[in-house]
C-alpha cells in the first residue's frame, strides 16, 4: 500500500480498531503529498470499461455509482489526472451535486477475469462541456458523439492502492466469452462438416 494512501485511510479510529483486534496498529510513515500513477496503473485504467465511484452527499451519506462505457473511457491525462466524459442520463445529478459540496472521490476499478482491483482516492471537479470544449477531444472515445457530452469529470489523484485477489469471483463479459468459445465453435463446425461428408 503506498504511504500516501495509508496516511489518508489510517484515521485514529482505524488504528484503534487494528489495536483492538490484532494487538497492534500500523501507523503510516511519512509520504509525498500525492502518489503518481505509474505505467502499470495507467495501462490498467485504459483497459477498463467500468468502475465504481464514491462521493459524499451534502447530508453526509456516501453514494456509490457505477460508471460504464467503451473500454478506456476513463482517461489518464497525466500521472496525476484522470478524466471522463459524462453523457445525459437519468438527470438525477447525484454525483455532480455531491461533488459541488465535497470534492472527495473514491474510485474502485476491477479486472474480474484476472482478479485484480485498484482503488484511487482524489479530488474531483465537474466541468460544463460547453464551457470547456477544449477538453472534449481528451475524453472522447471512438464511436462517441462529441455533442452528447454534457459534463467532464476531472479527478486530481492523491493516491491509489492495489488490493489482493482474495474473494474476487472471476466474471466475464459477453465479448470475452465469445472470444474464448470461438475456437470451440469452429472445431464443432469442422467436425460436423467432416461427419456430413462421410455420410454422403
Amino acid at each position: 500500500m503506498p504511504n500516501r494512501f495509508r496516511q489518508i485511510v489510517s484515521t485514529p479510529a482505524v488504528l484503534a480498531a487494528q489495536q483492538h483486534y490484532y494487538g497492534r496498529a500500523a501507523a503510516a510513515p511519512s509520504a509525498a503529498e500525492r502518489d503518481a500513477l505509474t505505467a502499470d496503473e495507467r495501462a490498467f485504467i485504459a483497459e477498463r470499461d467500468s468502475f465504481y465511484m464514491g462521493t459524499i452527499s451534502g447530508s453526509g451519506w456516501p453514494y456509490v455509482q457505477h460508471r460504464g462505457g467503451p473500454k478506456g473511457f476513463l482517461r489518464a491525462l497525466d500521472e496525476h489526472t484522470l478524466a471522463f466524459g459524462d453523457f445525459g442520463g437519468n438527470r438525477q445529478m447525484l454525483s455532480t451535486g455531491n461533488l459541488a459540496t465535497n470534492d472527495r472521490v473514491a474510485l474502485f476499478l476491477i479486472d474480474y477475469p484476472r482478479r485484480e482491483r485498484l482503488k484511487i482516492l482524489g479530488h474531483a471537479r465537474v466541468l460544463d462541456a460547453k464551457e470547456h470544449s477544449d477538453l472534449i477531444p481528451k475524453v472522447l472515445v471512438a464511436g462517441q458523439e462529441p455533442s452528447r457530452i454534457e459534463r467532464i469529470f476531472v479527478i486530481d489523484v492523491l493516491s491509489y492502492d492495489w488490493n489482493c485477489p482474495q474473494h474476487i469471483t472471476p466474471r466475464y463479459t459477453v465479448e470475452e466469452v465469445e472470444e474464448a468459445v470461438a475456437p470451440l465453435r469452429q472445431r464443432i463446425a469442422d467436425l460436423e462438416k467432416q461427419l456430413a461428408g462421410k455420410g454422403s
